[in-house]
């Protein structure tokens, strides 16, 4: 379907009207939503599946691993939880406010929402989101990525059938659909993909001050350490795993790892065992491993590769019939050269030598560059990795782990800087897409005559000071 202005403005102005009846400020309401739509997530588990495998080559168990299984787990958690997160909090005002002493703190919806989601994984960062929208007693416009279309058209019949389109709707198209979507004003807006276009977003979203969240993989990647006393084949067999899946078209994966001197001819030979042993020697043959999105994204793998021809020592191969790339190990790689200094969003695993002694250098040079969204650190010396954790700047990450910190229940996800801003999941989620409203409750009675004109200062200041106490 082509969109027109006019078309979608009259799409949020239904949305404005029906938010404004107040029907989804009732948190039962917004219960019977989720279960609505965790439930509809399951009975069409199988055509997702099929949608993913089409657009991504995802095998089934990679599409519920990865996509499908996640939503349903955030939105039970959700289930659980929403009534307590939405009830107001009540707190003492103060002696400084008396005889004014109840003050209310109301988790209030922003309104109309847009959620712009990405291709990578085009379920679980659209109905993820919208189900923390939802959440907060939002109504929710979807404009879904064009370059997952079967995803998108899958998704798009869903929403229409689950819910009516004035409470969630989902929008196609390209660039200039999102464009047109952006020159409205919403209440808020939440955005996944490359920071290049979060920049355009959030200058959007700036014409109308309008609140925003950002979800990006980071400009110059996300780094993995390996250092000399880490367990070599432990870590070389979680590398691979994360690298392989989904062709490393994930915005939190390893971009590049920085590998001890001291262990890594040790270490190469265990990644290289570890992709043989999970996806094959000739991966792009393999109908396991999925497929990059587009053709475009496959040449620009390609034509990387072709680049550093001289330096890989695994992998290297393609399918361009299709889409196919093989994890490629390129080795060795100066930490200041430009395939370090960029998102991949492929399966390209560049690898960078330190001595370990001189560890603390790699960190300034990540310190320096922008914010990665992610980083994993694998040594057995935890206090050290503890010490680097809590003194960085990043989204999130693990140590002797990859990946699994967003799948932990309770803790927030979210980037900083050029990896984004705001968090979301769980009640994380729910405080993202709500404004904390405080509202003292006045009193009519006993009131104090303090701060009114005339001041008598000789003997108001000697009780104010007192209240501060």
């Amino acid at each position: 379907m082509s969109y027109t202005v006019s078309d979608i403005r009259h799409i949020v102005d239904a949305q404005r009207a029906f938010f404004r009846s107040g029907t989804t400020l009732d948190v039962e309401w917004r219960l019977r939503q989720l279960r609505k739509l965790r439930d509809a997530v399951i009975s069409h588990e199988k055509e997702f599946e099929e949608a993913l495998h089409k657009d991504l080559g995802r095998s089934a168990t990679e599409a519920y691993l990865c996509d499908i299984g996640p939503i349903v787990v955030e939105i039970n958690e959700m289930l659980k939880g929403l009534r307590r997160w939405a009830r107001p909090e009540r707190h003492f005002s103060g002696l400084m406010c008396f005889p004014s002493i109840v003050t209310k703190v109301y988790k209030m919806p922003y309104g109309v929402t847009l959620v712009i989601s990405p291709f990578n994984f085009p379920i679980l960062l659209t109905l993820g989101v919208v189900a923390a929208s939802i959440c907060g007693g939002n109504t929710v416009v979807i404009k879904a990525s064009a370059k997952s279309r079967h995803c998108t058209e899958v998704m798009k019949n869903f929403i229409a059938e689950v819910f009516p389109p004035e409470f969630v709707t989902l929008i196609d198209g390209g660039h200039d659909v999102a464009d047109m979507c952006l020159e409205q004003r919403w209440d808020k807006i939440f955005y996944t993909g490359s920071p290049k276009v979060g920049r355009h977003v959030l200058a959007k979203a700036a014409e109308n001050l309008t609140p925003v969240a950002l979800e990006l993989g980071g400009e110059t990647g996300n780094w993995c350490i390996v250092r000399k006393d880490a367990d070599i084949r432990d870590a070389a067999r979680k590398i691979a795993f994360f690298k392989t899946c989904n062709a490393g078209q994930i915005c939190i994966n390893i971009n590049q790892v920085a590998v001890a001197q001291e262990i890594a001819e040790k270490f190469l030979e265990a990644l290289k065992e570890a992709f043989r042993a999970q996806i094959g020697e000739n991966a792009q043959d393999n109908e396991e491993y999925p497929k990059l999105i587009t053709r475009q994204a496959y040449e620009k793998c390609e034509s990387l590769a072709d680049e550093y021809r001289d330096r890989i020592i695994f992998g290297g191969k393609g399918n361009a019939g299709e889409l196919r790339y093989s994890p490629t190990i390129i080795y060795p790689v100066d930490i200041n050269e430009g395939i370090v200094q960029k998102e991949l969003f492929c399966p390209l695993l560049p690898v960078v030598l330190f001595r370990d002694s001189e560890v603390d250098s790699v960190l300034d040079v990540i310190a320096d560059r922008e914010h990665p969204l992610a980083m994993y650190l694998f040594t057995k010396d935890i206090r050290w990795a503890e010490r680097v954790m809590s003194s960085h700047q990043y989204g999130g990450g693990c140590i002797n782990e990859v990946c699994v910190h967003m799948m932990v229940k309770g803790v927030p996800f979210g980037g900083v800087g050029h990896s984004g801003m705001g968090a979301y999941h769980g009640e994380w989620g729910f405080r993202e897409f709500t404004h904390a409203s405080t509202v003292l409750k006045g009193s009519t009675c006993l009131n104090l005559s303090l701060r009114e004109h005339p001041y008598r200062e000789e003997k108001i200041l000697p009780l104010l000071r007192l209240l501060e106490k």
